[in-house]
């Protein structure tokens, strides 16, 4: 019987990390108080998910008054965290720490006319919701970013950090424009 639950328990615990597609494109791993991504060599990720029903979690580059950053289809910051691990399936930040650090949810993907040289996935959380990665990372807003373009929790315990972006290529009209109004 033990060995039967055992095997089910293998057999959800790969499907559910089989929900979370991965581009392939190269990228850099974190190093740092921030990470840099480029703007230039990955495709758009519309095929992170090759399933319809799956969450996708957009994202974009917006800027800041600490220059371009990572960000949501809203133009919210997307933080990582340096107590996660890389390719973890159990991201660090969990319980009350959800509270002030929600999870970006749905398997990233690069919006359309944005390329991050990146491997944007997903991981899937012990509660089932499903946390969108960025070179493994698992990716973050901070609630107390209250209008997009802020970047108030960038350094937050020394543990918490933007993406940096490089500058958008003149005349495109798919990244953030916004001036910033947060700290860093």
């Amino acid at each position: 019987m033990r060995t039967a639950v055992l095997a089910a328990s293998a057999v959800l615990g790969t499907l559910l990390l089989a929900g979370c597609g991965t581009t392939t494109a190269p990228g850099s791993a974190y190093s740092g108080s921030t990470a840099t991504a480029t703007s230039s060599t990955a495709s758009s990720a519309g095929s992170a998910a090759s399933s319809g029903s799956m969450p996708k979690a957009m994202l974009t580059v917006k800027k800041t008054k600490i220059g371009y950053v990572l960000a949501d289809a809203n133009g919210y910051t997307v933080y990582w965290f340096a107590r996660d691990h890389r390719g973890s399936s159990h991201p660090a930040c969990a319980g009350q720490c959800l509270q002030a650090w929600p999870p970006v949810k749905g398997t990233a993907v690069a919006a359309n006319g944005v390329t991050l040289d990146a491997r944007l996935g997903c991981v899937t959380r012990t509660s089932g919701v499903m946390q969108a990665t960025y070179n493994g990372y698992p990716l973050y807003t901070f609630a107390s970013d209250s209008a997009p373009g802020m970047t108030s929790g960038n350094g937050s315990g020394g543990v918490w950090h933007v993406i940096k972006e490089k500058a958008p290529a003149s005349g495109s009209s798919s990244y953030g424009s916004g001036s910033g109004s947060g700290s860093g």
